[in-house]
């Protein structure tokens, strides 16, 4: 009877063992970029049915802060959930990690003392070629992608979110900018937001984050406004800089989506 019990024991655990196998949300890919001069890692999510409808073409979202230990896979869940509950159509995320956020996310301060204290900061232009000249051509040319393009950014995140709608609006059809440093260089960015914005699609949130944080964001939404662009502010109180990127992602979805289920 023992040895009965014993055998039934390893049945079992060979069994389980037997059916394990590897959750996976996306895949990991490679780019070379000359315009960085580095390899850049990028985290992929595909929708589900998407090797199976051939013939169908994706919207893309493209994430800052895109590693596996920032943003990537809370965001692919929102865009999951926003999916399956027919909130947004099937979508393609590009999760774009970071080497050096500082580095890529800010443009060249006249502040000498964030020079001294952030030295790498101010490279954004080169960045943002990475993303118009490399990036996009090779997402294009590797999945099946339609021409609604949407960038989203939190923080420097957002800063440089505002830098590309300031100075190359058309590189994306929408943009979600949540909490965006605009302090950066006494605020300059603000007064080189100037239309036209094509059609591009605007979602700005901030949540309670300081007097400046807070001016700074709905300043930039009425300076859009003002320029009839398509934007949308979303001031969450509840929210702080820590807590505030689910949320505003999850209301930036449903918004930018409410016509195109």
């Amino acid at each position: 009877m023992r040895l009965l019990f014993f055998l039934f024991g390893i049945l079992l655990v060979s069994t389980a063992h037997a059916q394990t196998t590897p959750f996976t949300i996306g895949e990991v890919q490679q780019l070379r970029s000359n315009e960085l001069n580095e390899t850049r890692t990028l985290n992929i999510y595909l929708p589900e049915g998407y090797q199976q409808n051939t013939q169908q073409k994706y919207p893309v979202i493209y994430l800052l802060d895109g590693s596996a230990n920032e943003d990537f896979l809370h965001m692919v869940g929102l865009v999951q959930f926003l999916t399956m509950i027919e909130q947004m159509p099937p979508t393609v995320v590009v999760g774009i990690a970071n080497v050096d956020r500082k580095r890529d996310f800010t443009f060249p301060t006249t502040i000498e003392a964030d020079r001294k204290a952030y030295p790498t900061t101010g490279h954004s232009a080169p960045f943002i070629r990475f993303l118009e000249k490399e990036l996009q051509p090779y997402v294009k040319q590797h999945f099946r992608t339609n021409d609604t393009t949407t960038l989203i950014g939190q923080s420097l995140g957002g800063l440089l979110a505002t830098t590309v709608l300031a100075e190359r609006p058309q590189l994306f059809s929408r943009y979600v900018i949540i909490s965006p440093s605009l302090w950066w260089d006494n605020e300059s960015l603000l007064t080189k937001v100037k239309p036209p914005f094509g059609n591009a699609q605007v979602f700005i949130a901030v949540g309670t984050e300081g007097k400046k944080m807070e001016d700074d964001a709905k300043a930039l939404a009425t300076k859009l406004q003002a320029a009839k662009a398509a934007v949308t502010f979303l001031p969450m109180p509840a929210e702080n800089h820590l807590t505030i990127l689910h949320n505003a992602a999850y209301k930036a979805l449903q918004v930018l989506n409410a016509e195109k289920k």
